[in-house]
């Protein structure tokens, strides 16, 4: 069945398992499947909702790096064309009425502003500004540019740091761990093209949207660029005219997302909470800038929420909404709060961009065994268009895992949800080896969409189970905040018992071979699997990435925000029993699971030193098989594509030899053909 028809059509959250016969080309999904799948992205809508302009990236295996390719196609299908040439570009944008497109391309080391006319022809410079531009906003009329840009450093200062004068003073000035610079906004006039700047304060700006008539800027800044200082984002307004500029909140919330209502009467923000900074989903608030009063507007919904968009007439927002493992289109009334849904398809909806009017919208979707491709479809009457096919060949080559939703019981009763992914051809009653896969965040979550991790160990006989433990958003606040201090279990606490209880629902249902567990998990999934070796000897393997092993340690060098406030409490001097007690590290003689440690070099989110101490330990106290593998020049997410292929493939070996007891030999990667 074709995707489109089958995406219109679906109704129940499970699908029937591929299974491969003998006249069945297709073949379990490996690594270089994976890597070589095209991805689309960053989907914009032409105002009047004709035409679509969206990213391409391919596998440029010999570059060692993914290329992007940009193209237009019509919002009622069609085939794409290229839009833009090799040298390419970022943040596109297309001008209200139409008839630019605008976006970002470095010149000399800088970020500057280009644009081209939608009908066709060379893009050219637009701005020549004398620091980077980082983001840019037009006027609702065409005339002109919003954006914000980084300060220029005095003479003295750019002298001194020429002559590699480059030491770096922490958390003074514009600095957080490293060199940075303050940023304001400025307002570039599109007919005189003339820039003026429009704040000029010691600023870390984020997010910022102009008055619908252009007298006015929202903006979120904050004056310290301390990484653990979100708290101190606060909502100020510039007139434009005069430059005056007035603090509209004081609080310890960290807001975001500012836009204006069509009629200039509101702007909306988003925030967790309008007081203090809270381990919870976020919410859609209006502020008044007039009175400066604001008040909560989405209270009667729970779930995430992402790209909210107001509607012309100023009485809708729409916006997407994560419930669970589906997201969904919404549209809450802006004087109520009431809320509707508009899609029922399940699987992960992310409306892209709207037309101007927004009565149509593009949108990313994907479900466990769709790969994510654009549609297109008016928002009243739902009749989606597909407009791109990024990988047209894989449901006809790959033997794609089977899901359902799961659900169950956690050890203090608190029902948890997750996916459960079964092996190609599994035969219903057979045990067979289980693979738990923990989320980063804590805050992140498993939902229906394609991952292709589950598909390969599905093609390797694996079950793989996708916990979505307290903490995880999506849900409710009560679950988010469960892994709260005060409100729940810290870390490593309740979330450890809702992966045990998962693994124990799949053994007593007779799924899960109890002798044959492994772990995986990243970031947050690295932390809790690095916890969960150190409480049980049940996993024969273990996968654990980018992870911390000693908050005490991290406490300095990494994100300690959520610790210090929710997950943990306090500070490792206040409070050092419970930084120790919630440490892997302190527990780590316990470890007898044969473990596999990865992390990224150039990791600033969770410092790669964390992993060196927890090898280094599990290594000399010698009761189980340890290795670590560090790669050179990656962050947090690794962005080189052989270093993807050696973690993937080097965490399959592991898992085969220790859980299945196999000497394992890896795929061989067929060269792509020349393209001609």
């Amino acid at each position: 069945m074709p995707i489109r028809v089958r995406i219109l059509v679906l109704t129940a959250l499970t699908v029937a398992a591929a299974v491969p016969n003998a006249q069945d080309a297709r073949h379990p999904m490996t690594v270089d499947d994976a890597l070589n799948m095209v991805n689309v992205s960053g989907a914009l809508m032409s105002p009047d909702g004709r035409w679509v302009f969206y990213s391409q990236s391919e596998l440029d295996w010999k570059g060692n790096k993914r290329q992007s390719k940009h193209f237009m196609v019509s919002a009622e299908g069609g085939k794409p064309f290229e839009f833009i040439g090799k040298e390419g570009g970022s943040n596109f944008q297309f001008s209200p009425d139409g008839k630019y497109l605008t976006f970002m391309r470095t010149v000399e080391d800088k970020t500057q502003l280009f644009w081209m006319r939608t009908a066709g022809g060379e893009a050219t410079p637009l701005t020549t500004h004398q620091t980077a531009v980082s983001q840019y906003v037009w006027s609702t009329d065409s005339t002109a540019i919003f954006f914000r840009a980084t300060d220029k450093r005095s003479e003295a200062d750019q002298k001194a740091l020429d002559a590699k004068e480059d030491a770096i003073l922490v958390d003074e000035g514009p600095n957080g761990q490293d060199a940075s610079s303050w940023s304001n906004l400025w307002v570039f006039d599109i007919a005189s093209k003339v820039e003026t700047q429009i704040t000029a304060e010691p600023f870390i700006v984020s997010s910022f949207d102009p008055s619908p008539d252009g007298t006015r800027v929202a903006f979120v800044a904050r004056h310290t660029n301390r990484r653990n200082d979100a708290n101190k984002n606060e909502i100020y307004i510039v007139t434009v005219a005069d430059t005056l500029i007035t603090r509209l909140t004081d609080n310890g919330a960290p807001e975001g997302g500012v836009s204006w209502a069509p009629d200039g009467s509101v702007f909306a923000f988003t925030a967790a909470d309008d007081r203090e900074w809270m381990n919870r989903n976020p919410k859609i608030y209006l502020m008044d800038p007039n009175t400066r009063t604001h008040h909560l507007l989405s209270d009667e919904y729970e779930g995430g929420i992402s790209n909210p968009v107001w509607t012309p007439d100023s009485r809708h927002i729409l916006f997407s909404g994560q419930q669970g493992t589906d997201t969904h289109l919404f549209r809450m009334d802006a004087q109520t709060g009431n809320f509707e849904q508009l899609t029922r398809v399940p699987g992960t909806f992310d409306a892209s961009s709207f037309s101007k009017d927004r009565t149509r919208v593009v949108y990313d979707f994907s479900d466990f065994d769709t790969p994510g491709d654009l549609w297109a479809s008016s928002v009243e009457t739902w009749n989606p268009v597909r407009l791109t096919t990024a990988n047209p060949n894989l449901e006809q080559t790959i033997a794609f895992a089977s899901m359902k939703v799961v659900t169950w019981k956690s050890a203090d009763g608190t029902d948890i949800e997750g996916l459960l992914h079964l092996p190609v051809g599994y035969v219903e009653g057979t045990r067979v080896p289980l693979m738990l896969n923990i989320h980063g965040g804590p805050a992140g979550s498993f939902r229906n969409s394609f991952r292709s991790s589950d598909h390969i160990y599905a093609g390797l006989g694996y079950a793989s189970l996708s916990p979505n433990v307290r903490g995880s958003s999506g849900y409710t606040d009560r679950l988010r905040e469960g892994n709260t201090i005060g409100r729940g279990d810290g870390i490593g606490l309740g979330d450890y018992q809702d992966l045990m209880t998962g693994v124990d629902a799949l053994v007593a249902q007779g799924i899960a071979d109890p002798d044959r567990l492994a772990l995986r998990g990243w970031s947050y999934g690295g932390i809790l699997g690095g916890w969960t070796i150190t409480q049980t000897h049940r996993f024969k393997a273990a996968s654990i990435g980018a992870g911390v092993y000693d908050w005490t340690s991290e406490y300095g060098p990494g994100f300690n925000n959520d610790v210090r406030l929710w997950h943990i409490g306090g500070t490792p001097w206040d409070n050092p029993d419970g930084f120790r007690q919630q440490s892997a590290l302190t527990h780590v003689a316990n470890v007898t699971t044969p473990t596999l440690l990865l992390h990224g070099m150039s990791d600033t989110t969770d410092t790669e030193q964390q992993s060196m101490m927890f090898f280094t330990a599990i290594k000399d106290i010698g009761k189980a098989p340890v290795r670590y593998i560090r790669f050179p020049r990656e962050p947090h997410g690794f962005r080189e594509p052989r270093h993807q292929r050696t973690r993937d493939i080097e965490e399959i070996r592991w898992m085969q030899l220790h859980v299945l007891g196999q000497t394992w030999t890896p795929w061989q990667r067929a060269e792509a053909p020349t393209k001609k």
